[in-house]
């Protein structure tokens, strides 16, 4: 029989957390369809590439949507099973809540390890995948990218400004370029004319400027002119070994390690590095946290449990994001450690649900605002 419920259960939820996976990554993607569909319609960029492009953003999407939609698969499931009386009838066999929390608990680390996979292996490749993709696309739609008299900031740190551009022989006049690939020396470029154009490899992008003069600003009001007949330009793929700005999303966990504990590393560059660190284990082992969470919220739910179920899914969700964007922007500050700071939500929101799953079990009411009520108060609000 515990057999039997355990495989109930496990099905439950299993068909919800693939529909609320399904519903939360494209909600998630939409913001990236606009352009994506914009690189179509307008540049002629293949379907098949926009798909690839699509696939290499899915596992920075899946680090979030996956505890999304767990925490709303857990919720409902259970809110239908007290709507339904079902738990009541398991209770009258014998069935306590303890002998029901085995199987959520095994799809809660089946979430965990999906989001661990997406988040370790799937961020880096896919990022590193997307922009070589990105910028693959870039170098071969060039002549239909660049327009006369609009900022072209196409790639990360480069804006060009061009007065006149010929989309035949790529010729440019009146250039301005500003260049911040490197945050501690950017640089503004004006040339008479130039040449846009492939460089030496399929992972580059030249430009040829004639006649024009580099204004640097560095440290300490240090200021530097310097005037050329002609300065060639060479824009790497982000991620790639010669470019400058790459992301910690383009590296993997050892890389990230290795320039973490690097002297020579900038202090806030080294934040930025553990935060992203740290992100891709303390996010997918909210699952976990979201499997004892959910048991007893939803067991409460017994009118309109899917609304209700939502609703309460939704709260939470903004409740523990905002937790973690709150203590991630204060680590980053040094305020607290990194460690410290990402793993909190998961140890605060762990000890809550125990608090509420003890409270269940000892057949005590959850004091959870229903939907109405929280729409009266909100309609009060000025």
């Amino acid at each position: 029989m515990k057999r039997i419920l355990s495989l109930y259960i496990v099905r439950e939820i299993a068909a919800l957390f693939v529909l609320g996976l399904v519903v939360f990554t494209l909600v998630l993607l939409m913001g990236r369809m606009i352009k994506l569909t914009d690189m179509v319609i307008t540049h002629g960029v293949p379907l098949l590439d926009v798909g690839w492009m699509i696939i290499y953003l899915m596992p920075s999407f899946l680090v979030y949507t996956v505890p999304m939609a767990f925490l709303l698969a857990v919720l409902l499931s259970f809110g239908r099973l007290s709507a339904d009386n079902e738990f009541t009838v398991m209770k009258a066999c014998g069935i306590s809540l303890v002998q029901i929390m085995p199987p959520v608990l095994l799809c809660g680390f089946v979430a965990c390890a999906m989001g661990l996979f997406a988040g370790v292996v799937g961020v880096p490749w896919g990022n590193q995948s997307f922009s070589s993709k990105s910028f693959a696309v870039l170098r071969q739609n060039i002549s239909a990218t660049i327009r006369e008299k609009v900022f072209w900031d196409d790639i990360p740190g480069v804006v060009l400004y061009t007065e006149h551009y010929d989309e035949e022989r790529h010729t440019l006049s009146g250039v301005i370029i500003y260049d911040g690939r490197d945050s501690t020396r950017p640089l503004t470029i004006f040339a008479k004319n130039g040449v846009v154009g492939g460089g030496a490899n399929e992972r580059e992008i030249q430009l040829v400027l004639r006649n024009g003069s580099i204004h640097a600003k560095g440290k300490e009001q240090e200021y530097r002119l310097i005037n050329f007949g002609e300065y060639s330009m060479t824009i790497s793929a982000p991620g790639s070994a010669n470019s400058s700005n790459r992301s910690p999303l383009d590296m993997d966990n050892a890389e990230l390690r290795r320039l973490i504990d690097n002297p020579a590393t900038p202090r806030q560059v080294g934040l930025k590095m553990a935060k992203e660190l740290h992100s891709r284990y303390a996010l997918p082992f909210a699952s976990i946290v979201f499997a004892i969470l959910a048991v007893p919220l939803g067991l409460q739910n017994r009118r309109s449990a899917k609304s209700s179920g939502f609703a309460i899914s939704i709260g939470v969700l903004l409740l523990y994001y905002i937790l973690f964007s709150l203590m991630g922007t204060l680590a980053e500050k040094g305020t607290f450690s990194m460690a410290l700071a990402l793993w909190l939500p998961n140890a605060i929101f762990f000890v809550l649900g125990w608090l509420l799953l003890r409270m269940v079990s000892l057949e005590r009411t959850i004091p959870v605002p229903s939907p109405e009520l929280l729409l009266r108060l909100f309609r009060k609000v000025p």
